[in-house]
């Protein structure tokens, strides 16, 4: 305990002195906290919120979302044009951009970028599925690309993987023309191109860095990576060998009224320099960006009234310092996850049922999210086609007598002869905080629960090896598509798939395979609807809410919109120096 609190004096005094440092206006100079360290740069494992948005600073994929348009708009990015696909929907066919270049570095023989070829997705896709390599998003290719499964089979005993095999599903055509074919119809496969698991990496770099890779990313994208202390900073640079990539011009109806088409046109990235502080705690994080050296913060809980006035204003003390308030219903879902590899959970539905029933999200949702969420019933959130507004999960509204019963007919009366439950999540105050609510709504019916706390390297890694028991969790869309979601139930996907609570049900299971090869249709939304029934009545989790997104960003930063699929964010973002040094006067 002492340790902790040592810990966290230091980084209050550290944050203090950055606060206190002169404001540099001889260049822009974007200022952003990240609220989690990252295990480093390496796409394949970018499988959470905190490392998909630094891989998205440095790497890119064929594909990315509009920045602007809603409802969300693929559009190509690496890729010169939208595919060309054959007529049996398997076959899609891409022209690479020419002239991209890879960051310079001395992974390369003349310390000079080489220009990006076709190859460079061949051998980037298949270090996805490298037996050796063990990717935490091989889940989303999974039996999907003719071939890939095969050669990963034959290369899982090998001494070494062989990347020069062909697959028949990944072929470069010329240098600039890439082909891959699927085994099946797979409507979310150009979402997968946009996901940060499918950025193109150089082979040089990962031959020349091995091991360290992970810490030395030499990408195409925007920015260069500079400085990376996992513990306290990571600061990158506006690459100077960048392709010329432009701001868009058009969006929704109000982007234009709202200031977000100013910069229409000019050459991304806007920012010379962006500094990503590592805060883990919320007040930190709230004193950084008050003194305006963070220059957009989600709004901590505890400071949500002193932010906001009658749920969805602006206080005006804020405003009159130029800062603006952002609320927008994020297509998330945040649960507590049983690991059903645990006997415990696997087959005792009663259980998670009175587990289930004795979470108090109503009151969480007051402590922990000032009333902007919404309850979840089951997995898929409001805005994608599946979640089904009229149905109601019999175990999510509190009721201890209920708990009470049906965890004497799960074979424990009162919790008696019943295992301590260990609850896993990360180190910072809020999350623990979430942990001992959890475990005081438990012990309201008998049942014990030890809170264990970790880093969120360390937590990843005990859901990726089945280690951990119970753990509290959030999954925010890769896409916009009730696949993604339902995915996380799907038994093939278990850890160290998307499937982190290894959640085994086979009728579920037949069905979501069915849905998952059909395109969009009333047909597949009514599969997608009666999965969300499935899993809400089976309790795999004990759901927790859907999020509101509450952010606040200061009036020099400049283009900034809530974007569900942020990791490329960065580059459309702006900052108006005289606008700064004005506003400053007012701090």
């Amino acid at each position: 305990m002492s340790k902790r609190i040592l810990v966290s004096i230091l980084s209050l005094t550290l944050f203090a002195l950055s606060c206190s440092r002169e404001q540099n206006f001889d260049e822009k100079v974007l200022n952003l906290i990240s609220s989690q360290k990252i295990k480093g740069f390496d796409p394949i494992y970018a499988a959470d919120l905190y490392s998909a948005n630094e891989v998205g600073k440095v790497y890119e994929t064929l594909l990315e979302f509009h920045y602007l348009k809603r409802p969300y708009e693929l559009t190509p990015n690496l890729a010169e044009s939208m595919p060309e696909v054959s007529k049996d929907g398997l076959t899609y066919t891409f022209k690479i951009k020419k002239g991209v270049k890879f960051h310079d570095s001395k992974a390369f023989a003349d310390g000079k970028g080489r220009e990006l070829k076709a190859d460079d997705f061949v051998y980037s896709f298949k270090r996805l599925g490298d037996p050796k390599l063990q990717s935490t998003g091989w889940w989303v290719w999974d039996g999907k690309i003719a071939g890939l499964n095969e050669w990963r089979e034959k290369n899982s005993t090998a001494e070494k993987v062989n990347y020069a095999e062909e697959i028949s599903g990944l072929k470069k055509i010329d240098d600039y023309t890439l082909q891959v074919k699927l085994n099946k119809p797979f409507p979310q496969f150009l979402y997968s191109l946009a996901m940060p698991f499918t950025s193109v990496v150089a082979h040089e770099a990962v031959e020349k860095f091995g091991q360290e890779f992970q810490n030395y990313p030499v990408g195409t994208g925007p920015f260069v990576l500079d400085y990376f202390d996992n513990s306290n900073r990571i600061v990158y640079k506006r690459n100077p060998t960048f392709r010329d990539k432009f701001y868009p011009s058009e969006g929704e109806a109000s982007d234009e009224s709202q200031g977000l088409l100013s910069d229409a046109g000019k050459k991304l990235p806007l920012v010379e320099k962006i500094i990503v502080n590592i805060v883990i705690e919320a007040q930190p994080q709230w004193l950084n960006f008050q003194k305006g050296s963070a220059d957009l913060l989600g709004v901590p809980k505890d400071n949500f009234d002193q932010a906001i006035v009658g749920g969805k204003e602006i206080a005006p003390e804020m405003a009159k310092k130029g800062i603006r308030l952002s609320m927008v219903p994020s297509l998330d879902v945040t649960y507590i996850a049983f690991n059903h590899n645990d006997p415990l959970f696997t087959s005792n539905l009663k259980l998670r049922q009175a587990l289930s029933l004795a979470y108090d999200r109503v009151e969480s949702n007051k402590l922990f999210f000032n009333n902007t969420a919404q309850i979840a019933q089951s997995i898929i959130p409001p805005g994608i086609a599946g979640h089904k507004k009229e149905y109601k999960n019999a175990f999510v509204d509190r009721d201890l007598e209920r708990a009470k019963k049906l965890l004497k007919e799960a074979g424990y009366p009162e919790g008696k002869g019943l295992p301590e439950l260990t609850y896993e999540t990360v180190g910072s105050t809020v999350s623990r905080q979430q942990g001992e609510f959890f475990a005081k709504c438990m012990s309201d019916i008998g049942v014990k629960v030890k809170i264990s706390t970790n880093t969120w390297p360390e937590l990843v890694k005990k859901t990726n090896t089945k280690t951990a028991q119970m753990f509290g969790m959030a999954w925010g869309a890769d896409y916009p598509d009730a696949e993604n979601f339902l995915s996380l139930m799907y038994g093939p996907n278990e850890s160290p798939g998307s499937n982190s609570s290894n959640y085994k049900n086979a009728a579920f299971d037949k069905i979501f395979a069915q849905a998952a090869i059909m395109q969009d249709s009333p047909e597949r939304t009514a599969l997608y609807e009666k999965l969300y029934e499935m899993v809400g009545d089976d309790v795999p989790w004990i759901y927790g809410v859907h999020r509101t997104t509450v952010s606040l960003n200061h009036g020099w930063l400049k283009n900034y919109k809530y974007i569900e699929f942020n990791h490329t964010q960065s580059q459309y973002l702006n900052v108006d120096l005289e606008t700064k040094k004005e506003l400053l006067k007012k701090f």
